[in-house]
C-alpha cells in the first residue's frame, strides 16, 4: 500500500479498540474518538489488547473524547457507538463532515446505512459488517476473545465492489481481521442480524433472571434448546423470505445452514452440543444479555425489531420472538 491511511474510530469501546490497535499496529493513522478515561488510560500506558495476542499499541493512535479534536483528512470514518447514542454522535460528527472520505458502521443491526446516509450522504456511505469480539475490561485494555478467519464485509450499498472497500478489506485483513469485500453486503447485513437477531432474542429473555446463566449453561438445558431453536426457526424463515438463502458468513461460530436443514428435533440436539461446548468457557453472553444484567438499555429495536416488521410485512407468523421482543422491552424499560 502506497500510503499510509487515517481511519477515525467514533465509538472507541471495546470492539472500536481492538480494531483501531490492529489498524494503527499496522502503520495506519488511527483516530479514537472514546470516553475520556479510556484515552487518557491509553495516552498514558499505550493501548493494551488481551485475548488471543498479547499487544501494547503506542505508536499511530490519537485519542480525542469528541470530533471536533479530530485533526486532518479522514479516509474512513467508523461508527461503532451504541444504537441509542448514534443520532447525538452524528451530530457531533457533523464538523467532520467535509474532511470524510467514505463512511461505514460496523454497528449490530440493519437500517444503520440510512441515517448515515443523512448524515454524510450517499456518495461518502459503504456497507460494512464484523462479527470480531472486543470488550473493554478497564480503562485503556481491551479483550479480543472471539475471531473468525472472515471477520468483516464490507460493499458498495447498491451492490458490487470498489476501490474503496477493497482497501479496506486488504488494510483490516493485515490488520489480522480477515475481511472481505462483497458483490451484497445487504446478505451480510441480514443474515448477521438473523444470527445475533436469535442468540439475542433468546439469551436477553431467558437467562436474564438468573446474573449465573451465560450462554453454555442454558443451552445445556433441554427446554432452552428448544426455546433456541423455535426462535432461530422463526428468524430464518423471515430471512428467506426476503430472498435470502444462509451462507454461515461467520463460520465456524455460524451454523444457520445446519439450524435451517435440520429437524426441530435435530436442530435441538445439535444445539444442547453447542451449549456442552460453550459450557467449557465461562461468562459467554450476548451483548444484549450483558446489557440486561448491567441495567443498560438494550439495541432490540436495532436487532430483534426488523426482523419482525419484515415479519409483519411478508405475512410471516413470529409469535416467539414477538414474545422476547417484548420481554426484553419490558425489562429495557427499567434500564437506562
Amino acid at each position: 500500500m502506497s500510503k499510509s491511511l487515517h481511519v477515525c474510530i467514533h465509538g472507541a469501546g471495546g470492539l472500536g479498540s481492538v480494531i483501531g490497535g490492529r489498524l494503527a499496529r499496522m502503520g495506519n493513522q488511527v483516530t479514537l474518538i472514546g470516553r475520556p478515561a479510556h484515552m487518557d488510560a491509553i495516552k498514558a500506558k499505550g493501548l493494551h489488547i488481551k485475548g488471543r495476542e498479547e499487544l501494547v499499541i503506542e505508536e499511530n493512535l490519537n485519542c480525542v473524547t469528541h470530533p471536533d479534536q479530530v485533526e486532518g483528512e479522514i479516509d474512513y470514518y467508523i461508527l461503532l457507538t451504541k444504537h441509542k447514542a448514534m443520532a447525538s454522535a452524528l451530530a457531533d460528527a457533523a464538523v467532520l463532515t467535509p474532511r470524510i472520505k467514505t463512511a461505514v458502521s460496523l454497528q449490530n443491526g440493519v437500517g444503520k446505512e440510512e441515517i448515515l446516509i443523512e448524515a454524510f450522504g450517499s456518495e461518502r456511505v459503504i456497507g460494512g459488517s464484523i462479527m470480531e469480539g472486543g470488550t473493554l475490561l478497564e480503562p485503556g485494555t481491551a479483550l479480543n476473545h472471539v475471531t473468525t478467519p472472515t471477520t468483516a464485509y464490507f460493499g458498495e450499498l447498491e451492490g458490487g465492489t470498489s476501490e474503496r472497500t477493497g482497501t479496506l478489506a486488504t488494510i483490516f485483513s493485515a490488520a489480522g481481521l480477515g475481511a472481505q469485500a462483497v458483490d451484497d453486503i445487504m446478505h451480510v447485513l441480514w443474515e448477521k442480524v438473523t444470527q445475533v437477531g436469535g442468540a439475542s432474542a433468546w439469551s436477553a429473555s431467558t437467562l436474564a433472571g438468573n446474573p449465573d446463566l451465560d450462554f453454555g449453561s442454558g443451552l445445556s438445558c433441554p427446554e432452552a434448546a428448544a426455546h433456541y431453536v423455535t426462535i432461530s426457526k422463526e428468524m430464518l424463515a423471515i430471512y428467506k423470505a426476503l430472498g435470502y438463502t444462509p451462507q454461515n458468513f461467520y463460520a465456524p461460530v455460524s451454523f444457520l445452514k445446519q439450524m435451517d436443514a435440520m429437524s426441530f428435533d435435530e436442530a435441538v440436539e445439535f444445539c444442547l452440543e453447542i451449549g456442552k461446548m460453550f459450557s467449557k468457557q465461562k461468562g459467554v453472553r450476548t451483548s444484549m444479555h450483558e446489557d440486561i444484567l448491567g441495567k443498560r438499555k438494550t439495541e432490540v429495536d436495532a436487532i430483534i425489531l426488523p426482523l419482525l416488521e419484515q415479519a409483519e410485512r411478508l405475512n410471516i407468523d413470529a409469535p416467539t420472538v414477538m414474545g422476547a421482543y417484548r420481554v426484553i422491552k419490558t425489562l429495557d424499560n427499567y434500564c437506562t
